[in-house]
């Protein structure tokens, strides 16, 4: 028997053996659908000095939106551009726009309900995502998007990246686990139809696997409907980078983060979706890991460690609500 023929994970139906972002879609559209990156030209508060200045340590000037296009461009523009790179990889009429730069809910209620509309007009939209932070809504957006969830299926991502206070100090995130707790509990009461996924981050200064595993059981306790784990890589020009530089962070081993990863998924619930188990820059600013330009070998590596160790998402969480 193949590994796929006894993967012994219900949300499986290859040899993965936790819920991926491609086994929802297909099951839940009938077919591969596109992605498409998308920036609104939002800020974030620890950009424009709300709570801070410089934005997290870690993130480029594009705010995480360095595979869009740029947002002189209308949404239709940016469309035609990403879409024209995706027809080979995915070749479907069908797509979710992702407003993923900044912070895409950082705007009064009127500029965000206009964007909101436009991303959903562009051809084949079956849905969106907007990436946000959970510092980000208040209740007038929260209103609005609990609206944009009865009109289309509204996946909303929080960054998180770490439920350590102290760490999101140091990378200057401008917010705290319980104000997290207090926009995604809010989002989860104003409508059960959004989707909320919910982003980590591995790697970051200060932290080591156990500190991130427990940032995962923080989160596991919230029942998430989707989570995305991600590399801390280093890009140039950022503050993490010229910490880098003067010797003063070391990236994770690809040893370790593999170990992470698999522990990390053994403690989330196995219907949660996950939407990414690592990340990767721009090549050419990216300084470090090097080991993560190969995302595909880090991916395959992850299947082969939880079929050796017999494990699977959601393996450890009755143990660990026990």
């Amino acid at each position: 028997m193949t590994q796929a023929q006894q993967n012994p994970f219900p949300y499986s139906d290859s040899n993965k053996r936790y819920h991926t972002y491609d086994y929802y879609l297909r099951h839940r559209y009938g077919g591969k659908v596109a992605k498409i990156p998308l920036d609104a030209g939002m800020t974030c508060p620890n950009i424009d000095g709300r709570c801070g200045v410089g934005g997290c340590i870690y993130c480029s000037g594009r705010g995480s939106g360095d595979f869009a296009a740029p947002p002189t461009l209308s949404f239709a523009e940016q469309d035609a551009l990403v879409r024209a790179k995706l027809q080979k990889k995915w070749p479907t009429d069908r797509c979710i726009p992702y407003l993923q730069a900044h912070t895409n809910t950082y705007a009064p209620v009127d500029v965000l309900r206009a964007r909101y509309a436009e991303a959903l007009a562009l051809p084949g939209a079956v849905g969106l995502n907007i990436a946000t932070r959970a510092d980000c809504l208040p209740d007038d957006v929260v209103a609005l998007l609990a609206e944009v969830a009865e009109q289309t299926d509204l996946t909303v991502e929080l960054g998180l990246q770490t439920a350590h206070d102290g760490t999101a100090a140091r990378i200057n995130r401008g917010h705290t686990w319980a104000q997290f707790v207090d926009g995604y509990t809010r989002l989860r009461q104003a409508s059960p139809r959004i989707m909320l996924c919910v982003h980590l981050i591995f790697g970051l200064p200060g932290e080591n696997p156990a500190m991130m595993l427990e940032s995962v059981r923080r989160l596991a306790a919230l029942r998430p409907d989707a989570v995305k784990l991600h590399l801390l890589y280093v890009l140039r020009g950022t503050a993490l980078g010229d910490a880098y530089l003067r010797g003063e962070y070391r990236p994770m081993t690809r040893e370790t983060y593999i170990e992470t990863v698999c522990d990390a998924l053994a403690l989330l619930p196995p219907e949660t979706v996950i939407g990414r188990l690592t990340g990767d820059g721009m090549g050419e600013d990216l300084l470090a890991p090097d080991w993560s330009r190969r995302k595909v070998s880090i991916l395959n590596d992850i299947d082969k460690r939880l079929f050796a160790t017999d494990s699977m998402q959601g393996k450890l969480l009755k143990k660990t609500a026990e």
